[in-house]
């Protein structure tokens, strides 16, 4: 994948997050795109109406991945995230076997910006350290075009 391919998924990923801020959802987006740049699915977080906090979407196209792609389409393709996979999300890239992730807005920056919101009480564990634990390598590109991800979070906690 080319740099400038990661930077246009990685911006579609971001203005899902957008959208999904719009929708009256947390402000976060991801997207699965196959080895030749070609996006297989979207989501966006799934928090509203049930206060789902599980339904990240990273988590959510993880899930998704395991039922409608093989192993080895999974290996190949790449999770592009408008911020920088949680822990929970790690292990479910993980467990589906999703073999590159690129993100923007950080963990740590995130955390900064909204602080002990009860929706959202962001945890200080770096996606690489989830993926360092594990068995199978997972290549991570990030943070990336960070201002641009923080947009979305503006006013949203």
């Amino acid at each position: 994948m080319t740099a400038e391919t990661d930077l246009a998924l990685l911006r579609r990923a971001i203005a899902l997050a957008g959208q999904g801020r719009a929708a009256g959802q947390h402000p976060f987006g991801a997207l699965l795109a196959d080895a030749q740049g070609r996006v297989l699915m979207e989501a966006t977080n799934g928090f509203h109406p049930h206060g789902d906090g599980t339904a990240h979407a990273e988590r959510l196209l993880a899930t998704r991945a395991c039922i409608e792609l093989p192993a080895e389409a999974r290996a190949a393709a790449t999770l592009y995230s408008s911020a920088e996979p949680c822990a929970m999300c790690a292990g479910a890239i993980y467990w589906a076997g999703i073999g590159r992730v690129v993100y923007g807005l950080s963990e740590s920056r995130l955390k900064a910006m909204i602080g002990p919101h009860p929706e959202n009480l962001t945890m200080a564990l770096p996606c690489r350290t989830v993926f360092a634990a594990g068995q199978r390598d997972i290549a991570v590109e990030g943070p990336l075009l960070e201002e641009e991800a923080a947009v979305a979070h503006h006013g949203a906690w």
